[in-house]
């Protein structure tokens, strides 16, 4: 599904048009980001948790060379999922009607 599909799912559930859909959804995205970023988590009880990790630096090896070499510490967003969502995911799924 891309973000255009998920718009219109989220229009369609939600009783709103296609723009306001893409507002919530740009709007969700950017609250989440900026929250990560300024290192908050967002916990959406069910579903799951956006949150920052810091990864420590290391020493890494060209696989082409074989040289060793640095990697920085670095922040990378993470997300856990919840567990209502690992239920849904571990469930088996219907067979989905082909598109034509």
């Amino acid at each position: 599904m891309n973000k255009s599909e998920l718009i219109d799912v989220i229009a369609d559930k939600a009783n709103l048009t296609k723009t306001a859909a893409g507002h919530a959804l740009d709007a969700f995205v950017e609250a989440v980001s900026q929250a990560v970023a300024d290192g908050d988590s967002v916990t959406l009880v069910g579903f799951g948790t956006f949150k920052s990790l810091q990864r420590a630096a290391r020493e890494g090896k060209n696989p082409r060379t074989g040289e060793k070499l640095k990697i920085a510490a670095t922040t990378v967003p993470k997300f856990t999922p919840g567990a209502t969502f690992k239920a849904k995911v571990a469930t088996p799924a219907k067979p989905k009607a082909k598109k034509k």
